[in-house]
Protein backbone atom coordinates (compact mmCIF):
# COMPACT_ATOMS: atom_id res chain seq x y z
CA UNK A 1 0.00 0.00 0.00
CA UNK A 2 1.43 3.70 -0.82
CA UNK A 3 1.23 5.82 1.96
CA UNK A 4 0.31 9.91 1.32
CA UNK A 5 3.34 11.18 0.76
CA UNK A 6 3.86 13.18 3.72
CA UNK A 7 3.27 10.89 5.94
CA UNK A 8 5.79 8.41 4.03
CA UNK A 9 7.97 11.80 4.02
CA UNK A 10 8.01 12.02 8.00
CA UNK A 11 7.94 7.92 8.79
CA UNK A 12 11.17 7.83 7.08
CA UNK A 13 12.98 11.16 9.12
CA UNK A 14 11.68 9.35 11.93
CA UNK A 15 13.40 6.01 11.43
CA UNK A 16 16.25 7.36 10.21
CA UNK A 17 16.11 9.41 13.43
CA UNK A 18 15.47 7.02 15.56
CA UNK A 19 18.00 4.92 14.04
CA UNK A 20 21.26 7.60 14.23
CA UNK A 21 20.19 8.03 17.67
CA UNK A 22 20.13 4.32 18.60
CA UNK A 23 16.40 4.26 19.93
CA UNK A 24 13.55 1.47 19.50
CA UNK A 25 9.68 2.25 19.80
CA UNK A 26 6.63 0.98 20.70
CA UNK A 27 3.33 2.56 19.39
CA UNK A 28 -0.26 2.45 21.60
CA UNK A 29 -2.82 3.26 19.15
CA UNK A 30 -6.48 3.67 19.63
CA UNK A 31 -7.97 6.41 17.11
CA UNK A 32 -5.48 5.23 15.00
CA UNK A 33 -5.83 1.53 15.02
CA UNK A 34 -2.42 1.09 14.01
CA UNK A 35 -1.93 3.50 11.75
CA UNK A 36 1.68 5.13 13.30
CA UNK A 37 3.23 1.42 13.31
CA UNK A 38 2.38 0.74 10.03
CA UNK A 39 3.83 4.09 8.94
CA UNK A 40 6.95 3.28 10.60
CA UNK A 41 7.31 -0.22 9.53
CA UNK A 42 6.48 0.99 5.65
CA UNK A 43 10.01 2.04 5.24
CA UNK A 44 13.08 -0.11 4.89
CA UNK A 45 15.29 -0.68 7.89
CA UNK A 46 12.18 -0.09 10.63
CA UNK A 47 12.92 -3.45 11.93
CA UNK A 48 15.68 -2.18 13.42
CA UNK A 49 13.85 0.30 15.31
CA UNK A 50 9.86 -0.28 15.83
CA UNK A 51 9.16 -3.07 18.29
CA UNK A 52 6.02 -2.86 17.48
CA UNK A 53 2.71 -1.71 18.08
CA UNK A 54 -0.54 -2.39 20.77
CA UNK A 55 -3.60 -1.61 18.96
CA UNK A 56 -5.90 -0.73 22.22
CA UNK A 57 -9.50 0.86 21.02
CA UNK A 58 -11.38 -1.04 23.47
CA UNK A 59 -10.69 -0.26 27.06
CA UNK A 60 -10.51 -3.61 27.63
CA UNK A 61 -7.30 -3.97 25.29
CA UNK A 62 -6.08 -0.73 27.32
CA UNK A 63 -6.13 -2.71 30.47
CA UNK A 64 -5.22 -5.85 29.11
CA UNK A 65 -2.13 -5.15 26.75
CA UNK A 66 -0.63 -2.58 28.51
CA UNK A 67 -1.97 -1.99 31.76
CA UNK A 68 -3.96 1.29 31.81
CA UNK A 69 -5.52 1.74 35.25
CA UNK A 70 -9.58 0.80 35.16
CA UNK A 71 -10.02 3.63 37.54
CA UNK A 72 -8.51 6.33 34.75
CA UNK A 73 -10.82 5.26 32.24
CA UNK A 74 -13.75 5.65 34.42
CA UNK A 75 -12.57 8.96 36.24
CA UNK A 76 -11.17 10.16 33.35
CA UNK A 77 -12.51 8.61 30.17
CA UNK A 78 -10.44 7.09 27.49
CA UNK A 79 -10.28 10.31 25.74
CA UNK A 80 -8.09 11.93 28.26
CA UNK A 81 -4.29 13.57 28.88
CA UNK A 82 -4.20 11.11 31.81
CA UNK A 83 -5.39 7.86 30.23
CA UNK A 84 -2.77 9.05 26.75
CA UNK A 85 -0.52 8.85 29.71
CA UNK A 86 -0.69 5.82 31.18
CA UNK A 87 -1.27 4.20 27.79
CA UNK A 88 2.34 5.04 26.69
CA UNK A 89 3.36 4.64 29.64
CA UNK A 90 2.26 1.07 29.45
CA UNK A 91 3.70 0.50 25.92
CA UNK A 92 7.02 1.85 27.25
CA UNK A 93 6.82 -1.07 30.19
CA UNK A 94 5.28 -3.18 28.34
CA UNK A 95 7.43 -3.41 25.21
CA UNK A 96 11.01 -2.57 26.80
CA UNK A 97 11.65 0.12 24.34
CA UNK A 98 13.43 3.16 24.86
CA UNK A 99 10.51 5.46 23.71
CA UNK A 100 6.56 4.71 23.25
CA UNK A 101 4.22 7.00 21.47
CA UNK A 102 -0.04 6.79 22.78
CA UNK A 103 -2.91 8.13 20.73
CA UNK A 104 -6.39 8.55 21.62
CA UNK A 105 -9.31 10.51 20.13
CA UNK A 106 -12.27 11.13 19.00
CA UNK A 107 -12.05 10.42 14.82
CA UNK A 108 -16.03 11.08 14.77
CA UNK A 109 -18.33 11.87 12.67
CA UNK A 110 -19.99 10.72 15.95
CA UNK A 111 -18.97 10.73 19.63
CA UNK A 112 -18.38 14.00 19.90
CA UNK A 113 -19.56 16.12 23.49
CA UNK A 114 -19.23 20.10 24.70
CA UNK A 115 -15.95 18.80 26.37
CA UNK A 116 -14.91 16.20 24.32
CA UNK A 117 -15.64 17.60 20.11
CA UNK A 118 -14.71 15.17 17.51
CA UNK A 119 -11.13 15.85 16.28
CA UNK A 120 -9.99 16.14 20.16
CA UNK A 121 -6.93 13.65 20.17
CA UNK A 122 -4.37 13.53 23.32
CA UNK A 123 -0.89 12.56 22.25
CA UNK A 124 1.73 10.99 25.49
CA UNK A 125 5.58 10.44 24.53
CA UNK A 126 6.94 8.12 27.26
CA UNK A 127 10.92 7.72 27.72
CA UNK A 128 12.51 6.62 30.60
CA UNK A 129 13.28 10.05 31.86
CA UNK A 130 9.88 11.48 30.94
CA UNK A 131 6.43 11.79 29.21
CA UNK A 132 5.40 14.53 27.94
CA UNK A 133 1.46 15.37 27.03
CA UNK A 134 0.02 17.01 23.88
CA UNK A 135 -3.81 17.93 23.45
CA UNK A 136 -4.80 18.75 19.75
CA UNK A 137 -8.14 19.29 17.96
CA UNK A 138 -8.55 19.21 14.33
CA UNK A 139 -11.53 21.18 13.92
CA UNK A 140 -13.32 20.46 10.35
CA UNK A 141 -11.68 16.89 9.30
CA UNK A 142 -13.64 13.64 8.51
CA UNK A 143 -13.17 10.80 9.84
CA UNK A 144 -9.81 9.99 7.74
CA UNK A 145 -8.94 13.52 7.97
CA UNK A 146 -8.14 13.67 11.94
CA UNK A 147 -6.48 9.90 11.65
CA UNK A 148 -4.21 11.74 9.01
CA UNK A 149 -3.30 14.45 10.77
CA UNK A 150 -2.67 12.27 14.10
CA UNK A 151 -0.20 10.22 12.39
CA UNK A 152 1.14 13.28 11.20
CA UNK A 153 1.76 15.05 14.63
CA UNK A 154 2.86 11.20 16.33
CA UNK A 155 5.68 11.36 13.78
CA UNK A 156 6.90 14.78 14.14
CA UNK A 157 6.93 13.81 18.08
CA UNK A 158 8.57 10.38 17.50
CA UNK A 159 11.00 12.14 15.14
CA UNK A 160 12.01 15.55 17.22
CA UNK A 161 12.47 13.12 20.74
CA UNK A 162 15.16 11.16 17.99
CA UNK A 163 16.86 13.85 17.45
CA UNK A 164 17.13 15.69 21.06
Amino acid sequence: MKLPHDIATLAAETIKALAASGLTVATAESCTGGLIAGALTSISGSSEVVYGGFITYANEAKISQIGVPYALLKQHGAVSEQVAIAMAEGALGTAGTHLAIAVTGIAGPDGGSADKPVGLVHFALASEDETRHVRKVFPKLDRDGVRHATVIQALKMLRDAAKA
